[in-house]
């Protein structure tokens, strides 16, 4: 386990990742860039499908460039962009509970984007994902043996995915279609290298890909997995269904990754799910120490949508709630003034290492559920105790300020905030998730909306901040 030294170690060495993208040298483009942001440009996937609320066509759109981003090291006015699995939404079909993916043989992507000094945003390319032998990978769920919730593919027809589409459903001949390699990507790091690591919402899984987008390792919480090179720790396969490591980060020296779990995990059942103890976890890619500590969110089953490297401890996270200042797709009637869309700022410093937490006869270790106390898991713990007891037992989460509230700062519309792009000390760039443009309302697929007019989309803000804290 990678202790508190360790981190000590590395406080002074530590400076702004990204630092070449410091105000002496960075591009002007921050200072002219548009207060109420810069869309992405987008392509259409398909428009033939019928919106399930106003019986009119309706544009899925690529798009879904919000997942997770990350400045380009090499060039301070590009950033990159993830997408996670494809158009889904939830569908229960003949086959049970599941997904409807509308484009089904879509293939995760990282898009390279350049910020012009007028602000505008266009592509420089995009990367699709591939297997270690150079075959594109999908967006379909894993299996069980990789921690598969049972999620069944469907197309927008109502059909199961199935491993030949033209032939019917057979168990044994014709079952169907999962992929091992399958990613829900939700956080990206990429490296001087021009390699990148992605982190999912499936395993959860983080995959290390070259400069094309060839697997060329990866780590999950699976030992059997022989795939890996390094592994999570066990409890990592507790993750909640959807709400996995929702975002990663690495340290300036580039030998540590950090990711963040969106949700409190479900360890061990439904009921701790529903709490704000949320982890973070540290993987040295030098000898595959970890290390994990706890965050704790404003809310019960909040969303810790990213994480963005400042220092080799510090880090910013976006920690939200689902709701749309204008009401989204739902209408006015939802609109709500007191939507939280917040970045903070914290220190791992500051937080407890659980590596370090003394076994006694109340705390023990378990091989599958991590660090328990009197027989409850952490999760457990805090819903049943609260945070104070779980203080009084020597356990702190990190701590947090807050830095940015992007309702105040731009009447931030969208649901959901999941790309932070660290630019200089004062200046942060965030970007949301459009989930391709499509809602879905009872299994109904729709367009998705920000209010009565205006369709969701990709749009950049560059926000001023003090971002360090001085």
């Amino acid at each position: 386990m990678i202790s508190k030294i360790w981190l000590v170690g590395l406080v002074s060495v530590g400076v702004l990742s990204g630092c070449a993208n410091n105000s002496a040298t960075r591009s002007h483009f921050v200072d002219n860039f548009p207060t109420q942001g810069s869309e992405l440009p987008y392509s259409v996937l398909r428009d033939d499908l019928v919106d399930g609320k106003t019986n009119m066509p309706f544009e899925i759109r690529n798009g879904g460039f919000g997942s997770a981003m990350t400045g380009n090291p090499n060039q301070a006015n590009q950033f990159y962009a993830l997408t996670d699995r494809g158009p889904n939404a939830n569908y229960t079909g003949e086959y049970g509970k599941g997904k409807s993916f509308p484009v089904a043989s879509y293939t995760p992507r990282i898009g390279l984007f350049e910020v012009a000094e007028n602000g505008s945003v266009f592509m420089v390319k995009s990367i699709l994902l591939k297997r270690p032998e150079g075959s594109l990978i999908s967006g379909l769920p894993n299996t069980s043996a990789l921690g598969g919730t049972g999620e069944t593919p469907y197309h927008a027809n109502g059909k199961p995915v199935l491993m030949n589409d033209n032939k019917p459903y057979d168990k044994e001949s014709n079952p169907i279609k999962l992929d091992n390699y399958g990613l829900d990507g939700e956080g990206l790091v990429a490296l001087k290298d021009g390699t990148f690591w992605v982190s999912d919402e499936y395993g959860p899984h983080i995959v290390h890909f070259d400069s094309n987008g060839v697997e060329i390792g990866r780590i999950n919480a699976f030992k059997e997995d022989s795939r890996d090179t390094l592994h999570l720790p066990a409890v990592f396969q507790n993750r909640r269904a959807n709400r996995g490591m929702e975002g990663l980060a690495v340290t300036p020296d580039e030998t540590t990754l950090v990711g963040i779990m969106q949700s409190s995990m479900r360890n061990p059942d439904k009921a701790a799910q529903k709490g704000n103890l949320t982890r973070i976890v540290t993987v040295n890619l030098k000898n595959g120490q970890t290390e994990q500590y706890l965050y704790r969110q404003e809310k019960a089953e909040n969303s810790n949508s990213e994480i963005a490297t400042l220092t080799s401890n510090k880090f910013l996270i976006i920690e939200r709630d689902g709701g749309f200042l204008l009401g989204g797709p739902k209408g006015e009637a939802k609109a709500n003034a007191n939507v939280q869309k917040h970045i903070y700022r914290i220190d791992l410093m500051t937080g407890t290492p659980l590596s370090s937490v003394v076994e006694s006869g109340s705390i023990k270790r378990d091989s599958h559920y991590g660090l328990m106390i009197d027989g409850l898991t952490l999760e457990q713990f805090v819903n049943k105790n609260g945070w104070a007891e779980l203080a009084k037992k020597g356990i702190k989460p990190v701590n947090k300020s807050l830095v940015v509230n992007m309702v105040k700062a731009v009447s931030y519309p969208h649901d959901k905030m999941e790309g932070l792009w660290v630019i200089d000390r004062n200046h942060v760039g965030v970007l949301n998730d459009d989930d391709f443009a499509t809602w879905s309302t009872k299994g109904k697929l729709q367009q998705k909306y920000l209010d009565n007019t205006r369709v969701d989309s990709n749009r950049l803000y560059i926000i001023k901040a003090d971002l360090m804290g001085n």
